[in-house]
């Protein structure tokens, strides 16, 4: 029998963009796991398991006076906003997770996990790999790029808080994030998913969008499992506290050998399947004369989204899939600390395919 003092500490989780690919990853293991989960969002959303709060990120009073009552453990931040350059998305970005932690003075905070991305190797999307880049793999000690990036304003609005107000950190550098949500701005997985799905229904070419590097080099991604995995670990273990550590599946594969694969999961004839030829075909320019016939293939399969707009984010996907460089990361900073998890990445997509169509999101 358990005695009083060898009871677990109650833990109650304050998820900041629990919606989105992340966010609800993490939502999701917590709930297993017994956790008392909140999630921040503007509309107060709630699911089992999870009691919303609402705030908007943007007005500091909205936040202390959301959080006022709230006496969370442990913070996830997961939501960004994309703004028009980077400076703006570092006044917007850095601000909201400085207001959140100070809306959170009054809380008993014990670990606060931020995720940001490899755009801390590479730069900001307007200078995106366009100046010096640290040799691959990328390593966690890398020096800051010299470009301003509001990942690095985040980081110091979090090192600055938890210096003041005594709870422990962690950074978790994901590659692109594959997973779960829909309405989301970053989703290469249900980007893909809808592009084959166009493909068949309109008996069109699965064409690969990107560069020449990226189909024929080497390249990794991040499951948002193994991610959520990774924030709670670093969360709960001492080993995890005050760092930044990489993450991404362990595996790495080249896009020419992946794309067929993804193709065939996704019931695109192989005869319809076209890698990199002569230069980057970008899905913004392929999809666009055929975005408009998507809520009637939505119709015709009874899908639960007719706005192709909340299901494929093309510009992100061309973002990534374009870069004339290779991306492969570094995990041995984590293993060495204790956090060995790993995914195969095929499979990651195989599943989360498998998890859209159940939803009745793609057919």
């Amino acid at each position: 029998m358990t005695s009083p003092a060898e009871t677990p500490a109650p833990r109650t989780a304050l998820i900041v963009g629990a919606s989105g690919i992340t966010g609800s990853a993490i939502a999701r293991q917590l709930i297993d796991e017994g956790w008392e989960v909140i999630a921040l969002s503007r509309s107060a959303s709630s699911a089992p398991g999870i009691r919303g709060v609402a705030a908007d990120l943007r007005d500091p009073e909205s936040l202390r006076s959301a959080l006022a009552a709230e006496r969370p453990t442990h913070v996830f931040f997961t939501a960004w906003q994309k703004q028009d350059s980077e400076a703006e998305n570092i006044t917007v970005n850095g601000g909201m997770l400085r207001d959140l932690l100070a809306a959170l003075a009054h809380a008993p905070l014990q670990h606060v996990a931020l995720v940001t991305g490899l755009k801390h190797y590479l730069g900001p999307f307007e200078a995106y790999a366009a100046g010096e880049t640290p040799d691959t793999p990328f390593h966690e000690e890398e020096p800051r790029l010299e470009t301003p990036n509001f990942y690095y304003a985040q980081e110091d609005e979090l090192f600055a808080a938890a210096s003041k107000q005594g709870f422990h950190f962690s950074v978790h550098r994901a590659h692109t994030i594959i997973g779960h949500a829909v309405g989301n701005a970053m989703n290469m997985g249900l980007t893909i998913a809808v592009q084959a799905t166009l493909a068949k229904e309109l008996d069109l070419d699965f064409v690969f969008p990107g560069s020449e590097q990226q189909w024929n080099g080497l390249t990794d991604m991040t499951d948002a499992g193994l991610l959520a995995e990774q924030m709670i670990w670093a969360s709960t273990d001492p080993a995890g506290s005050d760092e930044a550590f990489n993450i991404v599946n362990g595996d790495v594969f080249r896009w020419r050998w992946m794309w067929p694969r993804l193709a065939a999961d996704l019931g695109v004839p192989g005869e319809r399947v076209v890698g990199y030829a002569e230069a980057p075909r970008p899905l913004e320019q392929q999809m666009a004369p055929h975005e408009a016939a998507w809520p009637g293939i939505a119709e015709k399969h009874g899908l639960v989204e007719s706005d192709i707009s909340r299901l494929a984010s093309w510009w992100h996907t061309d973002a990534d899939l374009g870069r004339d460089m290779e991306v492969v990361t570094d995990m041995g900073k984590s293993r060495d600390a204790g956090f060995r998890s790993h995914r195969r990445t095929e499979q990651a997509f195989k599943d989360l395919f498998a998890r859209y169509r159940a939803d009745r999101v793609i057919p």
